[in-house]
C-alpha cells in the first residue's frame, strides 16, 4: 500500500513551525524534507525517523519498524500528536548534516 496524497499533506500539517518544509515522491513514497534537510521518510502511511541520539529520550516508548527491505530500523514517529511531531522535526533539523553533493 503506498502513501496517500491525504497522508502525506497531514504528515508536512503536522510538522508545520519546525521549518520550511516539502516533500518529494520518491520510489512510489515519500521524503518530508524540512530546511532542506531530509528529515521524515514516509511509507505505506507510515512516518519513519533515524534513531539518533539526539531523539531517544522523546522516542523511547515509539515502535520501531524498517520502512522498506534492506532499509535499517527506524523509530515510528505518531504524527497524530502534533506537538511531540513537531518538537522531534525540529531536533532532527537541529542535528541532521546537510546531504553530500555529488560531485
Amino acid at each position: 500500500m503506498a502513501t496517500t496524497q491525504d497522508f502525506i499533506e497531514f504528515v508536512c500539517e503536522q510538522v508545520q513551525g519546525a521549518g520550511n518544509i516539502r516533500h518529494k515522491k520518491m520510489f512510489g513514497e515519500y521524503m518530508v524534507y524540512i530546511n532542506e534537510l531530509p528529515v521524515l521518510l514516509v511509507c505505506d502511511n507510515t512516518v519513519y525517523v533515524k534513531m539518533i541520539p539526539a531523539i531517544e529520550d522523546l522516542m523511547r516508548c515509539a515502535s520501531k519498524g524498517h520502512p522498506y527491505k534492506g532499509a535499517k530500523e527506524h523509530y515510528i514517529l505518531n504524527v497524530e500528536d502534533r506537538d511531540h511531531a513537531r518538537t522531534v522535526a525540529v531536533l532532527l533539523v537541529q542535528n541532521t548534516p546537510p546531504p553530500k553533493r555529488k560531485e
